[in-house]
């Protein structure tokens, strides 16, 4: 009787992908479940079956802009969880030389099993997540950065418990980390407060649908008004990668974090930074070194949260 070798299929994968684009696409139940599995992890008492849920499974990682804590983090999280790391930059790629997100998008999808990617424009992000039929997770855009905020609420609650209710003020550029500040606000219930100077908002696209969300939002330009009784204060470099506007460090000088403005903040109160940080242009050395700071906690904490979002996006947890 003649046999024939058995052929090879690939894994049905009918079911949408779990994305993790922006916190505004994602219910408040989901992400608060993210927040309290990543303080099991930080813990070290996640159940035993989340702390390898991922053993054979493939991260790819796409970078189109540099990284350190990105990088770093998310590699020894998907290790932590059992997994493997593929690590690709713009250069290594195909999408450097014409090949289109879409396509990009198919191949990878047939042989990784998740996609992380930091990139500039948001659309490259969304075009991604359009056409590849795997979990896509926004490592940071030009818009957004979702995995920082998440990181910052959790390293909130490390310290003063839950975050509902409280009040975070964001002093300077109102940039990416800012802007999805203002999406969490509406599904941890806390109110945000920002201080920008004109020209230099957040995007008013996002504030309006944050608001229209239920989120208590809080613009203006006066950082020492806005900081008044703040639970938490919160900014980023002046200058992101690439920007050649030199000019902003005069118009941001009055936004700097210093020990007379977070005296007007509680005595509680925390300073954050996502890093890497400029001392002594928007954060004074010593409120970064000071006991109010919790940035290498919250630096930590991305290895933590970003384990939960990719427990999360491969259907591990509800």
């Amino acid at each position: 009787m003649k046999t024939t070798s058995p052929r090879a299929v690939a894994p049905s994968r009918t079911a949408p992908p779990r994305h993790f684009l922006d916190l505004a696409e994602i219910d408040a139940g989901t992400l608060r479940r993210m927040i309290n599995l990543a303080a099991h992890y930080r813990e070290g008492a996640a159940p035993e079956a989340l702390r390898h849920p991922l053993a054979g499974r493939t991260l790819a990682m796409i970078f189109e802009k540099p990284s350190t804590r990105t990088r770093v983090s998310f590699q020894v999280g998907m290790q932590q969880l059992g997994g493997e790391v593929v690590v690709l930059s713009h250069q290594d790629t195909q999408l450097g030389r014409g090949e289109t997100i879409a396509d990009a998008a198919r191949v990878l999808s047939r042989y990784v099993d998740i996609l992380m990617i930091r990139t500039f424009d948001p659309a490259t992000l969304h075009e991604l997540a359009d056409h590849a039929s795997v979990p896509v997770i926004n490592g940071l855009t030009d818009e957004t950065h979702p995995c920082q905020v998440m990181a910052d609420i959790a390293t909130f609650e490390q310290h003063l418990g839950p975050i509902e209710g409280k009040v975070v003020t964001w002093t300077g550029d109102g940039n990416n980390v800012a802007q999805s500040w203002i999406e969490a606000a509406p599904k941890f219930g806390f109110e945000m407060r920002l201080a920008c100077p004109e020209g230099l908002e957040p995007n008013a696209e996002i504030v309006a649908a944050a608001r229209k969300a239920g989120g208590s939002i809080v613009l203006g330009s006066d950082p020492e008004a806005l900081v008044d009784g703040a639970d938490c204060v919160v900014t980023d470099t002046w200058l992101s990668m690439h920007d050649t506007d030199t000019d902003r460090s005069n118009l941001l000088m009055p936004y700097q974090v210093n020990r007379r403005l977070m005296s007007r903040a509680k005595p509680t109160a925390l300073f954050m930074h996502c890093l890497p940080a400029h001392r002594n242009e928007e954060v004074t050395d010593e409120v970064m070194d000071g006991p109010q700071s919790v940035v290498w906690d919250e630096a930590e904490n991305r290895l933590h949260a970003q384990k939960a979002i990719m427990v999360w996006c491969m259907g591990k947890i509800s």
